[in-house]
């Protein structure tokens, strides 16, 4: 999977995808990621890639020529399909179900915002859809641009070693995940849970499965009403509830 990523600010993309599991990604050739300065075509003669907005009003606004012509002539090389996203607080809150649905994409082109913005004319010729990553606002988009190739890149094969890496973790399996414990077996008077020590696969996952429906009901209950719960997970839940009373 190839990521583009349309920015003034290239290197704080690649400082973080080029390390840890993304970074080892990229060498073993499973994702590809490209960071592309916009102000490299601008056909001003200084390179300048914004202005004053029509209207009056604070800051300055990036104009459209040079990120219309970069997302062109990325898609130039592109082979497959592919998706051009925003990164804006206008956009539908970023989520698991939609890191599963890029995933399906061979291109992804994530566009950074800077300053007051995009002149509307940009947006509305190359980008496919617009993503936030919450409900506040940051300097620029490259901080989520980086999580969204982080969280899309997880779910390509080959990323990690295993599928279970990412099925059976907090919000990929529908609850949050059970607490995790390596050794030492005692660490400052605290024991680790019993039942993982003892070698029943069948106790450890019911142990398991136990504190991911606590800790989903105590810190995102509303996590359970899309859940894919058992007809154990729901006589589990209602245990737990009648001992809230």
């Amino acid at each position: 999977m190839r990521f583009d990523v349309i920015t003034l600010f290239p290197d704080m993309i690649r400082t973080y995808t080029d390390e840890s599991i993304i970074g080892r990604a990229q060498k073993a050739g499973f994702i590809e990621v490209h960071a592309h300065n916009f102000r490299d075509h601008s056909t001003d003669k200084r390179k300048g890639v914004d202005d004053t907005p029509y209207g009056g009003g604070l800051g300055m606004l990036l104009t459209a020529q040079p990120i219309v012509d970069c997302c062109r002539s990325i898609k130039k090389e592109l082979k497959g399909s592919s998706r051009v996203i925003y990164m804006s607080p206008k956009g539908s809150v970023f989520c698991h179900k939609k890191a599963l649905e890029l995933a399906e994409y061979d291109n992804l082109i994530l566009l950074c915002g800077h300053y007051e913005g995009i002149d509307q004319r940009a947006l509305d010729e190359i980008v496919d859809e617009d993503i936030s990553i919450g409900n506040f606002v940051l300097t620029g988009g490259e901080l989520p641009a980086a999580m969204i190739i982080d969280a899309v890149s997880r779910i390509v094969p080959g990323v990690l070693a295993d599928k279970e890496c990412y099925e059976d973790e907090s919000i990929a399996g529908g609850l949050l995940e059970y607490p995790h414990y390596t050794k030492p077996s005692v660490f400052e008077g605290k024991a680790v849970p019993e039942v993982l020590l003892k070698g029943n696969h069948g106790d450890i996952y019911t142990w398991r499965r136990h504190r991911s429906l606590e800790l989903t009901l105590e810190r995102r209950p509303e996590l359970l009403k899309t859940a894919s719960l058992t007809k154990d997970d729901i006589i589990y839940l209602e245990i737990l509830s009648q001992k809230d009373k």
